[in-house]
């Protein structure tokens, strides 16, 4: 995990769970209100319990706006609580409350998963961290991302279903490369 220096914004494409030097790397893309973001979610956290230090993985934000009217602030306090080190905790807690993501709720949110800052609501509404999020939609749109969840291994877009043996075979391809 990445942590500030010197007051730079720590970017979500600089932000992954599982051993930094694993030879795999798995990015979703995605946006915290989908459902199917849920189910993909499960099948991520047994990705990382079957190939623990094989495999990082990375989030990247994909918000669906047209159809999800809070997934915006939900991404930008994922980045905010990613400048205190916090971003798993915060990733997790939008997750799991996916239906109820106003600000108020992602004030909650913050405090509960130990976020310290002050200013984290005043940084929400003024949208801080929005051009964060956008170059992560830019860069799914770069790399044609159209649905969520959208994952890649080590850079290759994986086509199928999101399922731990679709997953599970492409992983074990690149570690045997």
């Amino acid at each position: 995990m990445s942590y500030r220096k010197d007051g730079e914004i720590i970017e979500p494409r600089n932000v992954f769970v599982g051993e930094p030097s694993a030879r795999v790397t798995l990015t979703e893309f995605g946006d915290y209100e989908s459902l199917s973001a849920i189910d993909a979610h499960e099948v991520v956290k047994q990705i990382l319990t079957d190939y623990k230090g094989k495999v990082k993985f990375s989030f990247r934000h994909f918000p669906l706006r047209a159809k999800h009217q809070k997934v915006q602030k939900a991404a930008e306090a994922a980045v905010a609580a990613t400048q205190e080190g916090k971003f798993w905790e915060m990733h997790e807690k939008l997750l799991a409350n996916r239906r109820n993501l106003g600000t108020i709720s992602l004030k909650t949110y913050a405090k509960e998963v130990g976020i310290t800052s002050k200013a984290f609501l005043d940084q929400l509404i003024n949208g801080k961290y929005a051009w964060s999020v956008q170059d992560d939609l830019d860069e799914g749109l770069r790399l044609g991302v159209r649905e969520i969840p959208a994952f890649f291994i080590n850079g290759e877009k994986l086509e199928g279903p999101v399922t731990i043996e679709n997953i599970g075979q492409k992983i074990e391809a690149e570690l045997k490369r």
